[in-house]
C-alpha cells in the first residue's frame, strides 16, 4: 500500500472517531488515528511521517474491526511505517527497533515483559548511553510496582497465532 492507496482507502473516512476512541494506544500519539487520516487527506504526509505517531500502533485491529466503513486502517498504519522508513532512515531507525523489540517480546512471551522487552531494545540500538535516558523511567516504574518479573508458562503460546498472521500477508 502506497501513498496512493493510502489515500484512496481513507477518501472513505467520515471522522467519525471510532478508531481514536477504540484504539488502546491514542493517549500516547502526537496525533491520534483519526486526525492523522485527516492530515493525510489534507496533503500533510511530511508532518504525519516526521511526527510518527503511526509507530505508536500496535497493530490490534481494533479499530479495523470497528470502523463503520470497513476499512483497513491498521493496513495503512503499516503502511505508513514502511514509508517513514524509506523517506526518514535515520528516525525510523529508533522506531522500527522498538517496534521489531516490542512485537518479538510479545511473541516470544504472550504478553508485554518490560525488562525483556527494553533489554533487547537497548542492546538492538547499540547505544551505550541510551539505557540511562530511560533510567528516571524505570525507577519510577519500579517504585510503583509496575515492572514483573518473566511469567511461567507463557513462552511461545502466540507463536502458532503469529505464524498464521504472518501467512495472511505483510504484517510483521
Amino acid at each position: 500500500m502506497e501513498l496512493d492507496a493510502i489515500r484512496k482507502e481513507l477518501q472513505a473516512c467520515m471522522q467519525c472517531g471510532t478508531c481514536t476512541a477504540s484504539c488502546p494506544n491514542a493517549f500516547a500519539m502526537a496525533s491520534p488515528p483519526r486526525e492523522l487520516w485527516r492530515l493525510l487527506l489534507l496533503g500533510f504526509v511530511d508532518d504525519v511521517l516526521a511526527a510518527g505517531s503511526f509507530w505508536m500502533c500496535s497493530s490490534c485491529y481494533t479499530c479495523t474491526l470497528r470502523c463503520p466503513r470497513g476499512l483497513a486502517l491498521t493496513e495503512v498504519m503499516a503502511a505508513l511505517r514502511r514509508l517513514a522508513a524509506r523517506r526518514y532512515p535515520e528516525h525510523a531507525k529508533s522506531n522500527a527497533t522498538f517496534y521489531k523489540a516490542f512485537m518479538d517480546n510479545v511473541r516470544t512471551y504472550g504478553r508485554v515483559q518490560e525488562s525483556a522487552l527494553m533489554t533487547s531494545y537497548f542492546l538492538a540500538m547499540k547505544n551505550p548511553v541510551l539505557p540511562f535516558a530511560f533510567l528516571p523511567l524505570g525507577l519510577r516504574m519500579l517504585g510503583k510496582g509496575k515492572l514483573h518479573g518473566p511469567s511461567a508458562g507463557q513462552k511461545g503460546r502466540l507463536e502458532a497465532m503469529f505464524e498464521h498472521a504472518a501467512a495472511q500477508g505483510d504484517r510483521p
